[in-house]
């Protein structure tokens, strides 16, 4: 793969926009210091966040229809954007380990791996007719659960074969309404993970992540079973979010160069900020993960703060080419594309540089 970082012509764009899960990222912690903000202030050149717009352009973080967005999120949909040919670019990838884990109740005898053997497993449905049809792959939380069982699977031995699936509702609704002060409650994490189901008897087992999963297992009364984050091989946590891709348009790269290059240094800023104030981090994640303080220490743990960098590097580029693989097999891609053909190494490299990392 080649890593040329000549100079490039570059127009500056009209605004430029950004998404980001809501999960620890070096892009929303130069969002929240303001870093992002001064530095294309000097040129007028504002800088947008797509959870803080309309519900219409809030969904393009869906389907990257929208040409000077730059989206670090999860893998599914960008996978599934670039699946039905949308013209987009892989540009950094980042492992953050996110609270993967199964919950059980606390009477389940569910410890390990092998424990789910003949277990009822709750697999969200596929996304509903609110959904518009052109938005395949937001099935996020199908996905997710089918990859999340089937790591913990593989470590105790197990296939799909040794479980039953018990469909649930999958349904994510409001999908382009979180504004800035929105906080979902528990409603909206039962319509992704199904945690009422689990503590109603409906299944023995249900896959969540993140730190708001944690604080609705504790409302609920049910506990985890398994940790996937403690599993010893990596890519039993191959999942949405691990790992998570930076995507742009073709066009950022081509007319919007060196803006964008500005902007992944600004980010890798933000990442050497963030494994120096760990305290401060932890602040502003409680806004980006919607979680509270216990959740993102207990989800995230001690040091993720030092691991928020992007890279392209062999081992990240060989996992996330797993999980389009499974992706494919699980239904979730329109079709199959070469991973080397939507991979573009220029800008991070050239963002590396700026630092004087080349």
């Amino acid at each position: 793969m080649a890593t040329q970082t000549a100079t490039h012509a570059s127009t500056a764009p009209d605004e430029i926009w950004f998404t980001r899960c809501p999960v620890p990222t070096a892009t929303g912690l130069a969002y929240k210091l303001g870093w992002l903000t001064e530095e294309f202030a000097s040129e007028g050149i504002p800088v947008r966040t797509l959870q803080e717009s309309t519900p219409e352009i809030a969904l393009r973080h869906y389907d990257h229809r929208l040409p000077t967005l730059i989206r670090e999120g999860g893998n599914i949909l960008a996978f599934a954007a670039r699946a039905q040919g949308e013209p987009t670019k892989l540009v950094g990838l980042t492992w953050i380990e996110e609270s993967q884990v199964i919950l059980v109740r606390p009477d389940s005898g569910i410890t390990q791996p092998a424990h789910l053997k003949g277990k009822r497993l709750a697999l969200p449905s596929w996304t509903d007719h609110e959904i518009p049809s052109h938005l395949r792959g937001t099935s996020i939380g199908r996905g997710m659960s089918l990859l999340g069982y089937k790591g913990a699977l593989h470590a105790g031995g197990l296939t799909f074969d040794d479980v039953d699936l018990i469909e649930v509702d999958g349904t994510i609704r409001n999908i382009g309404g979180a504004g800035r002060d929105r906080q979902p409650g528990r409603g909206t994490i039962n319509r992704l993970w199904a945690i009422d189901a689990l503590a109603n008897g409906d299944v023995d087992a249900v896959y969540v992540k993140g730190a708001s999963a944690l604080d609705g297992a504790r409302e609920a009364g049910v506990v985890i079973g398994i940790d996937l984050d403690a599993l010893p091989n990596k890519a039993s946590r191959v999942n949405n979010g691990t790992p998570r891709p930076i995507t742009v348009h073709q066009s950022l790269i081509d007319d919007h160069f060196d803006h964008l290059v500005r902007f992944l240094e600004v980010t890798l800023r933000a990442a050497d900020w963030a494994a120096q104030n760990v305290a401060k981090v932890h602040e502003i994640l409680q806004f980006e993960t919607r979680g509270s303080v216990e959740a993102v220490t207990q989800a995230y743990g001690a040091d993720f703060h030092k691991t928020l960098h992007p890279t392209l590097d062999a081992e990240r580029l060989a996992l996330f080419d797993q999980q389009k693989k499974a992706l494919g097999l699980f239904g979730f891609l329109e079709r199959d594309f070469p991973l080397a053909d939507w991979v573009d190494p220029r800008p991070l490299a050239a963002a590396y540089e700026r630092l004087g990392r080349g």
